[in-house]
Parts: structure tokens; sequence; C-alpha cells
């Protein structure tokens, strides 16, 4: 999401011919989109912010992004920032600089919109810079309504709001048109997508819809544009992954055959102290319904399985660790990012007790991420000697590598040239943990 986020600020200043500088030192104004998920992402910040301002005292500089908000970083950087700004405010940043009398370059007072006849505009309708030719991402939504205990995000973000459906198609379209081969649908809570029809008589309002589309309809409006494309979504909630979106995940042949749903934690205590909204049985029935929704709908196709799980949150127990590790062996993950607890200023758990030592999460981890080895190479192996789509996207020492509609890192073998953004078809010819090898053929 920082990057997509990031992606529009370049846009909305570049579009009022603020040039990108060549370096970081030559800059007049610099803006730090910043993430508060974690302890060492803000630490990140105040290290480049005070590096900045030391070495440039005239630079303007601006925050925005999830640290914006928070009193307590507003405090200890208000000699070094010159403005403190919402991310989701960023289409009213004009109006800003000129009622705090700031001097960067003569401004209109105008607002790109994609659309000129909806009444939505804010700064997700800004324009972005993409940084990719051949994949992109596209907010759908942004904010979140779950507060989960450890969680900076409805704090940093607001509530939920949902883009129209007519301005991501555009949006998608557009990106289609200019040869993009992979569109990853963006949101904090991507599946609870609530969208409205603006645009009357609009052809992607269902006349039983009251003018609204989820997100189950909303990737089956995208799959059905022309073009050849891979679609990919993230992140979805548990909590929202109905029945009729299992299907629709499954069945559709441009969403792509991995499915990224966080479990957290596999214990029922940890869970609720989390206000995750889920069991542990309810989540791996979940798990259960998106396999059995592959092999119905996509039989043969071998997919792919990741999640999110937080390390040491307060009062977890070696038992209750067990009980994640039990869920990891039972879903067989390809993939999990693992976040060791880190306290949030505002968040429920800010309040609670740090009492798993640094030592033990890093143990803990180590425990964990050894039982996703497992799982990942044994996974893998049921790739070797088969032919796969990969998506290349860059090349390094003479190779050039890639990624499979199930996010498979692969290093290709090949005298091709120009490869980087084709979709290619690779034999894997060898596999391990975390990568594959193969050849074009």
């Amino acid at each position: 999401m920082n990057v997509s986020d990031s992606e529009r600020i370049a846009g909305f200043l570049e579009a009022r011919q603020i040039k990108p500088a060549k370096n970081i030192a030559q800059a007049d104004i610099v803006v730090f989109n910043t993430c508060g998920v974690r302890k060492m992402a803000e630490d990140r910040a105040y290290g480049q912010i005070h590096n900045l301002w030391k070495n440039n005292p005239r630079v303007k500089i601006i925050l925005t992004g999830c640290l914006a908000n928070r009193e307590d970083i507003q405090k200890k950087l208000k000699k070094k920032v010159t403005l403190f700004f919402p991310i989701n405010k960023f289409n009213l940043f004009e109006n800003w600089i000129i009622e705090n009398l700031l001097e960067i370059g003569n401004w209109k007072l105008e607002i790109p919109a994609r659309q000129n006849n909806t009444q939505y505009l804010d700064y997700l309708s800004i324009i972005p810079k993409y940084n990719n030719a051949y994949s992109a991402y596209v907010p759908v939504m942004t904010g979140c309504n779950n507060f989960c205990s450890y969680c900076v995000v409805p704090h940093a973000r607001g509530r939920e709001v949902s883009r129209p459906a007519e301005e991501i198609i555009s949006e998608i379209k557009e990106l289609i048109a200019g040869g993009v081969k992979e569109i990853t649908l963006l949101g904090q809570n991507v599946n609870s997508y609530d969208g409205k029809i603006q645009i009357a008589k609009s052809k992607l309002q269902n006349p039983k819809s009251n003018g609204r589309i989820d997100f189950s309809e909303l990737l089956k409006k995208i799959n059905s544009l022309p073009g050849v494309f891979w679609i990919r979504f993230m992140t979805p909630h548990p909590k929202d992954m109905t029945n009729a979106l299992i299907e629709t995940i499954t069945s559709l042949e441009k969403v792509c055959e991995a499915v990224h749903l966080p479990i957290q934690s596999g214990d029922d205590t940890v869970l609720r102290n989390m206000n995750r909204k889920y069991t542990r049985a309810h989540y791996l029935e979940l798990i259960e319904k998106i396999k059995k929704g592959f092999a119905k709908n996509k039989p043969g196709r071998i997919f792919s399985l990741s999640s999110d799980i937080i390390v040491g949150f307060p009062g977890e127990t070696k038992t209750q660790l067990e009980k994640t590790a039990s869920a990891m062996r039972k879903v067989g993950y390809d993939m999990v990012f693992f976040g060791q607890f880190s306290p949030r200023p505002g968040t429920a758990a800010f309040q609670l007790k740090d009492n798993v030592p640094k030592i033990k999460k890093v143990r803990r981890e180590k425990y964990l991420n050894e039982i996703l080895a497992a799982s990942a190479l044994r996974n893998n192996q049921s790739y070797l000697n088969k032919t796969f789509t990969v998506l290349v996207n860059s090349k390094k020492a003479g190779a050039y590598f890639g990624h499979t509609r199930t996010l498979k890192n692969v290093k290709i073998k090949t005298d091709r040239k120009d490869l980087i953004g084709q979709i290619v078809n690779v034999k894997i010819t060898g596999v391990a943990e975390w990568n594959l090898e193969g050849e074009i053929l």
C-alpha cells in the first residue's frame, strides 16, 4: 500500500511541475511516506529525517503515511519536519501548502481526477506515476474497521473507504492497454470492499444489487476485461472470506492461484486477545474450503497458500505457540511473513505487558520458520519437471528472474534477450525452499 501511495504522491507532484531530484541532498522538498506497523520502520524514519535535516536545514520535509497523525511523533520531530500530513488527505495538499504560507512553486489549485463525472474524489483518485511497466498496484479501498488489538492501521488511516467500481475498472483498463501483465488489488482489508455505482445506468451495475458491488463481484468484472493479464489481491481478512468469494477466487481464470490469508496465531485465546474475530477452527475450515475450491474448479492446477503470523504476542505461552505450529503443519504453507510483536502507541495491545523477551521471540520465529521451510520445500518439489507461466521481472549476473502465478521465484536459464515484463513458459528443473530454477521452452 505504501508503494502505491508513493506512486500517487509522485504523480501529484510531477503533475505540478515538481521534478524529481537526482539525489536527496539536492532536493528542495522531501516527502517521507512512513509505515508505523513495526517499531523498526519508525526508527528508520527518525534516522533518515534527522540526517537529512542535519545536512540540509533548509529542506522542506513533509511527513505522511502511518506516522503523520501521532502526536508523539509530531512532538519529537516538530523542529525538523515542516508539515505533517495524513496520506488520505493528500488530494488537499495544495490547499494545505498555501494555508501554511509555504513557497513551493506556483501551484494551481486543481486536483486531477480520473473521471470528471464522478462525485467521488479523494487521494485514491490521483493519477499515479507507476514505477513498473508490467506490474501495477491498484488500491480498491483504504482504512480498516476491525481494530485488531496490535494494529495501528485504523488509527493511522481511519475507517474503511471503498473506491467506485468505475474508477477502479477505468484505471485497470488503462494499465492493460499500456501493456501491464499483473494487477494487484490493494486494501488493508480488501475483501470487505463495498463499492458503489456512481454513474446512472452503468454497465457495471447489477439491478439486484441496489448499486453496490462487493469484492467477489469486483473480481468478476475485472476478470471479464479483455487481454492477457494476471489478477492478485491483498490482504483479505478471514472473517470476510465468504463461500461466494472462495468460489470466485478459485474459479476465475485470471485470478492467480495464490491465496494469502493471515492467521496471526493458531491459538483461540491469543486470537481473542488480538480481537481477530475468528477461531482456529474457523480459519482451518476456510483453508479446507479453498483447497477444495481449487480441486473442483482448477483440477490438477498447483496453488499456493501464504499467511502472516505474530510471534511473542503478550502472554503467549509455549502451549499457545505449539497451537500455531500445529496449524502451520495442517495448512502446509508456501510462505509465512513472521513479525515479532512490537507495541504500537494508540493500540489496545500497547496497554498490555510485553512479557515475551526478545530472545524468546527470536527462538520462536526460528522454530516456526523451520516448519515453514519444510512445507515450502515439500510443496516446491511438486513443480519439478513441470511447465509454468512465469512473469519475468529482473536480470542479474546474466540470468533472468521472475515469478509464477503462485508467486514462486524462478531463476531462468536462457539465451533469449529482452524478456523483462514478458510472460514465458518455463520448465522447472531445480527446486529449493524459497525458489525454483528452470529453462524456457
